[in-house]
């Protein structure tokens, strides 16, 4: 006789987990491999590729026989093969390309730090150095054709320009340059074919596409609104907070923010696109515009936003990451916000290879999972204790941020900001309303310069209040702990903040570092507006 219990299907391993975790693997074993690939070059990839492809098998072997003697449901074959599967293809992608780098005539010519002429268009706007010496910025460019010791080539490659600011500051994205320079070997793996150093202007400068064009007149449109209506360190700010145009902003301003683990406000993330298409949102929903309707124009304005903010690599993934950490928040389905995160991680790994080791991309992935992840378990732990609903999130998405990223920030600085909570905390209030703002007047300023000025006006409190609480809370003792870069300041970095979120598990380990916070946030405080 056959029982129920008999009857009934074996539970899913999915369906055991809070969270859709099946492609996980994938985009893990993908990661890793175009990293090492590009890190290591074609012998690492093969090698890398080779050694996930057999721990795969391992541990899909082990587990099913874990499965079998506990009756736990295991991973299901298919879904190792298609790990395999991944691994493969990304495995032999980047071996073509590495390959195909080392390969590369200007490569060879930069061994030798030969002459170039090249022909170029420029990936994202000029980035100023902060080296000694003259006023420098550095130029992400691909080549279409180059010329080396007389021997002409059309090519493709990425090459990093560095030049003086006064001259290659103003080019925009898309536009078609010629430079002459030395060459030299990259800086850093992150399949860069050379560096190209020059004292010079461009040879010769195209002019820019309507497109670029248009987003360059947005852009220093809003720039021009804020010098004219604010004191010089909020202006040099304000772009920076709303498209990512940190050209004029002060050095002080950007050294607090260091300090104080506030420089993520300063660049295009997937918090600006967050904030943005809520407010659509929020607008379009409150006065009753239907759903299909509020959908198009969020597009539009996401699309919008791209283009000024400049459609480099990093502001897609911003893009990406927002509108996932938006949805997931919106809908409540944190079950789907993983397997959205991982294809999304996929997808760009495969179009644009070179995030893998972009430590944009790396603090983009991991804030984007505290955002889905841990920030609303922790939420629904602070309700429970008795916090309000706004406090509760204001707290739990600034520490689940900084509690993920950390680990990568003090890798790559050497630094673990211990204000870094406090300060985000602080801040968080003003930063969606400064974003919002700042937008409505780049808008405005292409129809009316006066009106926007005077919209301007609304955030240039709460600029002061950002610019306050970075120097202030760079100006605590140790507020920079200082660790060893790489994997060793890593690990110190999340041991520290596993061993602190396992404290604040005991009752009065709680209480005492409720105490002490409250007193240093008001002594804090005092001194702020003091």
């Amino acid at each position: 006789m056959t029982t129920g219990a008999a009857s009934a299907p074996a539970p899913q391993t999915e369906d055991l987990l809070p969270f859709d975790v099946r492609l996980v693997p994938a985009a893990a074993v993908c990661w890793s491999i175009t990293a090492v690939g590009i890190l290591g070059g074609p012998a690492a990839a093969l090698a890398a590729t080779a050694s996930a492809v057999a721990v795969v098998l391992l541990l899909a072997v082990a587990l099913h026989g874990l499965s079998a003697r506990r009756a736990w449901p295991g991973p299901s074959r298919s879904g190792a093969a298609a790990v395999i599967v991944l691994a493969l293809c990304f495995g032999g992608a980047i071996w073509l390309q590495m390959r195909s780098l080392a390969e590369h005539p200007v490569a060879a010519a930069a061994e030798n730090r030969a002459w170039i002429t090249a022909t170029v268009r420029p990936a994202e706007d000029p980035r100023r150095l902060t080296a000694p010496g003259p006023a420098t910025v550095m130029v992400k460019a691909a080549m279409t054709r180059v010329d080396v010791g007389g021997e002409a080539w059309n090519v493709g490659g990425m090459v990093s320009i560095i030049a003086p600011e006064s001259s290659w500051s103003a080019l925009l994205p898309g536009q078609v340059v010629t430079v002459r320079g030395r060459l030299g070997e990259p800086i850093r793996s992150d399949m860069t074919v050379a560096v190209i150093r020059t004292s010079g202007p461009p040879v010769t400068v195209d002019e820019p596409g309507m497109i670029s064009a248009a987003a360059g007149t947005f852009r220093s449109n809003l720039a021009v609104v804020a010098q004219n209506s604010m004191p010089p360190d909020r202006a040099g700010l304000l772009p920076g907070l709303v498209v990512g145009d940190v050209s004029r902003l002060d050095e002080t301003v950007s050294d607090n923010f260091r300090a104080a683990g506030l420089t993520h406000l300063t660049a295009v993330s997937g918090a600006n696109f967050s904030i943005l298409i809520g407010a659509i949102l929020l607008v379009f929903r409150g006065i009753g515009v239907g759903p299909r309707t509020t959908v198009a124009v969020a597009f539009v304005v996401l699309v919008a936003f791209v283009i000024v903010a400049r459609p480099s690599p990093s502001v897609l993934r911003a893009a990406v990451m927002g509108s996932i950490g938006l949805v997931a928040l919106v809908t409540g389905r944190r079950r789907q916000a993983v397997p959205a995160l991982c294809g999304a991680v996929l997808g760009l790994l495969a179009w644009w290879p070179r995030l893998a080791v972009d430590v944009g991309f790396v603090l983009s992935v991991f804030a984007t999972a505290g955002l889905v992840l841990v920030a609303p378990i922790w939420v629904d732990w602070l309700r429970a204790r008795g916090w309000p609903r706004a406090a509760a999130e204001v707290v739990a998405v600034a520490a689940a941020a900084h509690a993920v990223t950390a680990p990568m920030v003090a890798a790559v600085s050497g630094t673990f900001s211990v204000v870094g909570v406090a300060a985000n905390v602080l801040v968080a209030p003003v930063v969606a309303p400064i974003t919002v703002v700042g937008f409505l007047t780049a808008v405005t300023a292409t129809a009316s310069t006066s009106l926007a000025e005077l919209i301007a006006q609304l955030v240039s409190a709460p600029l002061w209040w950002l610019i306050t609480v970075a120097e202030s809370a760079a100006s605590v003792p140790g507020a920079g702990v200082v660790v060893p870069d790489g994997v060793g300041g890593a690990a110190l970095a999340a041991f520290s903040t596993t061993a602190l979120l396992t404290a604040l598990r005991f009752r009065v380990f709680r209480w005492t570092a409720a105490a002490v916070a409250m007193a240093t946030l008001a002594m804090w405080t005092a001194h702020v507006l003091w």
